[in-house]
């Protein structure tokens, strides 16, 4: 017998045998029916083409395979015997016809696990009254701060606005800043049947063209939102600050604000800008814009990464809805400025939480990456002729990125930097009594404990710390279920699964996209090689923020070209979109 130390030494991988199956998920799968040309009359059975590739192809009989022709349907693997290639199974929903974007949209969401159904109407009968007003009583209970000028700075066309702010000069110089979140709970009432299905859906789905929401419309665009030029009940963190910064005071409340103005992040960019502009809500922009430089330079002094992504912009024809460009997400100053008082927020909360739950807090971590899950990268700058990353602390990374540049080629750092990001885990939510403290940290923000509490109209893990911290300030009375572990603990599995699936759901949307916006076309550009394969590379293209794969090799092994490629290599490609047999681009 080998110990575990010495088994990882000779390479020996664990081993085990199915004992049993305790539970068969049997889960809906979306594809293409392959039907023969000709006519399709009769009893046939014919194989099914899944979406994904991790599938295998499925036979299926039907009577009706003619008008399957050239749709997306649903399908269920009922069984798999011994001696077939495939699995038998049947189909459950005609989606529609190939390439239609609905149609497609459903594929996404369906392939995602995203539930996209109805509200039920015992979820519809948790809402107020369309007539709902805020009432004096209602005020009155809260800290009332309509008269300070409050404003929220969103991308353009958002409509479930979160957060505001505001900031005031004080009689002593320093400054009030205060961060003003959406009061979901206050409609949201725990174990109601609309708590329990926002529970269920745990987040917002964002696609190109549409928005799953976890919460009816009438919360997330009317009562909840936190709308221009209207009141709204909010609960916020509102802290004294001197003008370097530092933090004198805080205060949580539940608040009624009056929100201003509703600005899109290049808006409230122009009039920061416009120094024609003089109004209290400019000058409150360009201290928060300040204030908002000073914090991000103490996380980076502090360790917290800088890293890069392939986020991409999809423009869509307001009329028809075709996708009409694809480029780069071009980001404003003001986008950074409301994250770092975003995060300020979510630090402050979860310091608060922690204080009062020490056990039951819940809270959100991002562990250390391990030095396999960078060892391609770190073999391509040895081979780029850069010293390897430094990955004992985020700090020695952010700096060891940060020496990681090649005059030569600007890019380069950036392509670094969004390698990086991959190399990285996923955060994950927890309750506290999980784990040890020094384990709570935030490796990418460099932050030692950390939350989730500015987006509670799109995440049910604000909702779980927005009572936590009503709780913490006397407000409000836990149920056992939000100090209970173990019931955290499930909270968080479904939370994180359908977090994940929902990242993967716009993916998918975007990749989706950009295959209509490519259809019919080929388009030469600069693109850079970020991975090697053995019959192939792939390459990034900033332009258009894309990545896919040139293959240097066909079916049958023989090599497509005698260059040899290495990862950080500068191309030209063509792009060009190639559907296979199940319509897949």
């Amino acid at each position: 017998k080998l110990t575990e130390e010495a088994a990882d030494a000779k390479g020996y991988l664990p081993s085990a045998r199915v004992l049993g199956i305790l539970h068969s998920g049997r889960r809906e799968y979306c594809g293409i029916l392959n039907v023969p040309d000709g006519p399709a009359a009769g009893n046939q059975r014919l194989l099914f083409f899944p979406q994904s590739k991790k599938i295998p192809r499925v036979r299926i009989s039907t009577r009706q395979a003619e008008s399957l022709r050239n749709k997306r349907i649903v399908v269920v693997i009922d069984d798999w015997k011994e001696d077939s290639n495939f699995p038998d199974g049947h189909y459950t929903q005609v989606l529609g016809e190939v390439g239609d974007k609905d149609t497609e949209a459903k594929v996404v969401l369906i392939e995602n696990d995203i539930p996209f159904y109805e509200f039920p109407p015992e979820v519809i009968a948790c809402l107020p009254q369309d007539d709902w007003t805020i009432t004096e009583e209602e005020i009155k209970k809260r800290w009332d701060l309509r008269d300070r000028y409050v404003c929220s700075v969103d991308p353009p066309g958002c409509k479930d606005i979160d957060d505001a702010l505001h900031v005031r000069e004080l009689p002593n110089g320093n400054l009030e800043v205060g961060v003003h979140i959406a009061d979901v709970t206050h409609f949201l009432k725990e174990g109601t049947p609309m708590d329990i299905e926002a529970a269920k859906r745990a987040t917002s789905v964002y696609l190109v063209d549409r928005r799953i929401d976890m919460l009816p419309k009438m919360l997330t665009e009317i009562l909840c939102s936190v709308r221009g030029e209207e009141e709204s009940l909010t609960f916020s963190v509102v802290w004294e600050m001197t003008r370097d910064a530092k933090i004198i005071s805080s205060k949580f409340a539940r608040t009624v604000v009056h929100s201003k103005a509703a600005l899109s992040y290049e808006a409230a960019w122009r009039r920061i800008e416009d120094k024609s502009m003089s109004d209290p809500i400019t000058i409150g922009l360009r201290h928060l814009l300040s204030l908002s430089r000073i914090l991000k330079q103490n996380r980076i002094d502090a360790g917290a990464l800088e890293l890069s992504s392939t986020e991409m912009k999809v423009k869509l024809d307001i009329e028809t809805g075709d996708t009409i460009a694809v480029s780069e997400y071009e980001k404003f100053p003001t986008c950074s400025m409301i994250e770092e008082f975003m995060l300020l927020a979510n630090c402050a909360v979860a310091a608060k939480i922690y204080e009062h739950f020490p056990t039951a807090a819940f809270l959100r971590r991002h562990p250390s990456p391990s030095e396999s899950q960078f060892e391609a990268l770190q073999e391509a700058l040895r081979d780029k002729g850069f010293s390897p990353l430094d990955l004992t602390s985020s700090k020695c990374l952010a700096d060891s990125l940060n020496r990681t540049v090649d005059p030569n080629n600007p890019f380069f750092n950036t392509l670094v930097r969004m390698m990086t990001t991959r190399c990285m885990q996923q955060a994950k939510y927890f309750a506290s009594g999980e784990f040890n403290y020094p384990d709570f940290h935030h490796y990418g923000l460099a932050a030692p404990i950390y939350t989730h509490f500015t987006s509670p109209i799109r995440r049910y893990a604000d909702d779980i710390v927005h009572r936590q911290l009503a709780a913490c300030i006397g407000i409000h009375h836990l149920s056992e279920s939000l100090t209970d572990k173990e019931k955290l603990h499930d909270l968080a599995d479904n939370i994180n699964y359908r977090h994940t699936q929902a990242q993967y759901a716009s993916r998918d949307s975007t990749n989706l996209h950009t295959g209509f916006f490519f259809k019919g076309k080929v388009e030469t550009t600069v693109g850079w090689v970020t991975y090697k394969r053995e019959n192939g590379v792939a390459v990034f293209t900033p332009k258009f923020g894309i990545e896919g794969v040139v293959w240097t090799k066909d079916d049958k092994g023989t090599s497509l070209t005698s260059r040899q490629f290495k990862v950080f290599d500068k191309v030209m490609v063509q792009i060009s979109i190639i559907s296979d047999a199940s319509h897949r681009n």
